[in-house]
């Protein structure tokens, strides 16, 4: 012990205390040096010598012995639980006494949880093991270390390639992370919109755009007339006759008349296939695999950046007291610069602390409610949430009153119309969905403030309310053409299947319809920001006496609005890019626009919300609502490829009864065996067995994280005693130092 401690201190161990001791002692010393010390500390201890008074057993007498003691029997079942879930994440102390160096071969040392001297000395060691291995294991370790520096390096470089990244960074700089986190959210559509038309642009348009200009030596391979009846291949051109002025305008703004015509809708993609010298390639198929693709792609992608967003907030979920520790040690937004966003980012710590303290104030009023109280709450929350109902179902109304209109409507000539009402008539569903959008937030703002409920809970409650209006509206128009598609009301339509007559090519129809939406919401975003934000934001800085304006103040940047409407778009481009494939080229372009709008908006014409969010819950919010907008424009596409009619006058499926029938078809060219297979795979047999074991391998998984919660559950109690321990060992420090200043010299 003298190579730690000096001689004297050695022969003065019993006047000592044991803190003292201990903390002298280096972290390099082995446990059973300090065990060693600590037996011969407790044995001089019982001579009298002690540094508390009456001498006692110390460690019986911690609050944390205790506390085991009288739980003993829980806490050694639970043991048994957890004692391999926390074997991986193994205490400092066990790192320093041998355990660390034998894992030196597979681990980096950048893991472990030490200082910079104890990491210099395991590379030393780690250095010195090199010399005795094979030269296979060296080159293999050497080999490692490359590959790991080449992806370093290479990760580097991609953060210097990332799109916007100067633009971003200045503004988490200036507004914090959490709107930084919505201008990364567009970022991330603008990437995966762009990859969506090259999925799709590979496997549709590069075949045909090879042919047709004769790049390759291909020809294409027409579609074969089969026994139908004349009626349902009838699809009228547009008129070439006088062509007003204004007519390319309607046309570039609602899709029709020379942009009917080209590749941008369903009804251009006439050909069976693409004949190349050695095969011949499927455009059906490439179609329908395109589309799955996508989906399938932006599900996978969500699903991966949403995963770590959700961790983040089960690691948030935390006690209210920790909360409120959080808030205070922990809730400053170190990338802030400006002076500004820095007294913003006070306010907004200021606003969270009162809504906790609010929440709190709540949960003790629920607690002190009364039967009669609680009636009368719940009773008024099912009169408003029937209101909230209501509501939205006369927007969903208005919305089909308005499609029935507009599609009865648009079938009229050009000439027959002015202007002015043949853009009425073409965008009266756009139109209408966007009042609703714009109506029913307020609505359901003015609603949640009469229901009582936490401050947090009303934010949450009003946006998902408003994302549920949002996206349904969508729902409803698709829902809407597809009745009117499949409504029969004479022989032809009873003959093709659908609605012929009104309808020649309805894929491109509904596309057109996606594509109206898509513009007009582009348009209605340009509009508030160069005609309500900017002249709002001069009226403030130059109108500053008068009370009225500065009551209405400048233009909040509200994260949650702007995210509900980009999701909107995007939703509307899973579901028109089936019956428009370049409508995500046309949303790349419009989010592109739209950040750079969206960017001089929050720097000139907006101030930011006092309300901010996190960045971890910004993005897993974003990534929530992005999901929720996939899974419903899913099911559009699915009952459309699935259950209606395909058109007979347009479109690469006019020989096929539906979409999916081009599955089924090219699975009966497979080899005998491969078709075994995949309707083995695909039949009840098979299904009832897998979903068994799906549900076997969830329990499994739900079991993993009830005993890992538990384990977490356990470590908690664990840093409560611990901290007990410390005002423990204070105070009796305190005593021991108060006794010797008060004893005699």
């Amino acid at each position: 012990m003298k190579d730690w401690l000096g001689s004297s201190e050695v022969e003065n161990l019993p006047s000592m205390c044991m803190c003292e001791v201990l903390g002298s002692i280096p972290s390099t010393v082995k446990k059973e040096k300090k065990v060693q010390l600590f037996c011969h500390w407790q044995e001089n201890m019982s001579l009298g010598s002690s540094c508390f008074s009456p001498p006692v057993n110390f460690l019986q007498e911690l609050p944390s012995y205790r506390s085991v003691a009288r739980r003993r029997t829980n806490i050694l079942a639970r043991d048994k639980q957890s004692g391999t879930l926390l074997k991986p994440t193994d205490s400092y102390s066990s790192q320093l006494d041998g355990g660390i160096p034998e894992n030196l071969n597979s681990q980096s040392i950048r893991k472990y949880a030490l200082n910079i001297s104890e990491k210099r000395r395991l590379r030393d060691i780690q250095e010195t093991q090199m010399k005795y291995l094979s030269e296979w294991d060296q080159w293999k370790r050497y080999s490692s270390k490359s590959w790991k520096r080449f992806l370093e390096k290479a990760r580097e470089m991609t953060t210097h390639l990332e799109l916007w990244r100067k633009d971003i960074r200045s503004i988490e700089g200036k507004f914090g992370t959490g709107i930084q986190s919505y201008f990364s959210f567009l970022r991330f559509l603008v990437v995966l919109n762009l990859v969506i038309f090259l999925i799709i642009f590979m496997l549709v348009l590069l075949p045909i755009l090879l042919t047709k200009y004769k790049i390759t030596n291909s020809t294409f391979v027409f579609i074969p007339f089969k026994d139908m009846d004349i009626q349902c291949t009838v699809y009228p051109v547009s008129s070439s006759g006088l062509i007003y002025f204004y007519s390319y305008i309607i046309d570039l703004l609602s899709g029709t008349g020379f942009l009917e015509e080209t590749s941008l809708f369903y009804g251009h993609y006439t050909i069976d296939g693409v004949k190349f010298q050695n095969f011949t390639y499927d455009l059906p198929l490439a179609y329908l695999v395109s589309t799955i693709a996508y989906l399938a792609l932006s599900l996978l992608w969500i699903v991966k950046r949403s995963v770590e967003g959700f961790k983040i907030n089960l690691i948030r979920s935390e006690e209210h007291f920790q909360s409120y520790c959080n808030k205070i040690f922990a809730g400053w937004d170190f990338c802030i610069t400006n002076r500004s966003m820095a007294e913003l980012k006070h306010s907004s710590l200021r606003y969270e602390l009162r809504a906790d303290l609010e929440e709190e104030r709540i949960r003790q009023k629920i607690a002190e409610r009364t039967s009669e109280e609680t009636i009368r709450i719940y009773s008024l929350r099912l009169f408003l949430n029937c209101i909230v109902l209501a509501v939205l179902a006369a927007c969903f109304y208005a919305i089909y009153l308005a499609t029935t209109f507009s599609q009865e409507h648009m079938k009229k000539e050009i000439d027959k119309m002015v202007f002015g009402e043949n853009l009425l008539i073409l965008y009266l569903p756009s139109i209408v969905i966007t009042l609703a959008n714009f109506i029913t937030p307020i609505i359901f703002a003015r609603i949640i403030h009469y229901e009582d409920y936490s401050p947090g809970f009303e934010i949450r409650l009003t946006i998902l309310r408003c994302v549920f209006m949002r996206l349904a509206t969508i729902c409803v128009l698709v829902f809407t053409l597809g009745s009117k598609i499949t409504s029969c009301g004479d022989s032809t339509c009873e003959l093709c299947g659908y609605n012929q007559k009104l309808y020649p090519c309805w894929e491109t129809q509904v596309g057109q319809e996606m594509y109206k939406l898509m513009i007009f919401d582009f348009i209605i975003i340009l509009a508030v920001t160069l005609f309500v934000d900017f002249p709002r934001k001069l009226l403030v800085n130059y109108c500053a006496s008068s009370k009225l304006i500065q009551c209405w103040g400048q233009q909040e940047f509200a994260i949650p609005d702007n995210v509900l409407g980009i999701v909107y778009g995007q939703t509307i481009c899973w579901i028109g890019a089936f019956f428009s494939p370049l409508l995500p080229a046309v949303a790349t372009l419009k989010f592109i626009i739209i950040f750079y709008v969206k960017e001089l908006s929050l720097l000139y014409t907006c101030r930011p919300s006092p309300r901010q969010f996190r960045a971890s819950n910004s993005n897993f919010f974003f990534l929530l609502v992005l999901l929720i907008g996939l899974c419903l424009a899913i099911i559009p596409l699915t009952i459309s490829m699935s259950r209606i009619p395909s058109s007979k006058a347009c479109g690469p499926f006019t020989n096929f009864n539906t979409t999916w029938e081009v599955i089924p078809l090219t699975v009966s060219t497979f080899p005998s065996s491969l078709q075994t297979l995949i309707h083995g795979v695909t039949s009840e047999a098979f299904a009832v067995p897998f979903f068994m074991i799906i549900c076997l391998v969830m329990f499994y998984f739900i079991a993993l994280a009830g005993a890992h919660k538990r384990v977490v559950v356990q470590l908690r109690e664990q840093l409560f005693l611990e901290s007990r321990d410390k005002r423990y060992l204070i105070q009796k420090l305190t005593e021991a130092q108060r006794d010797v200043r008060s004893q005699p010299v």
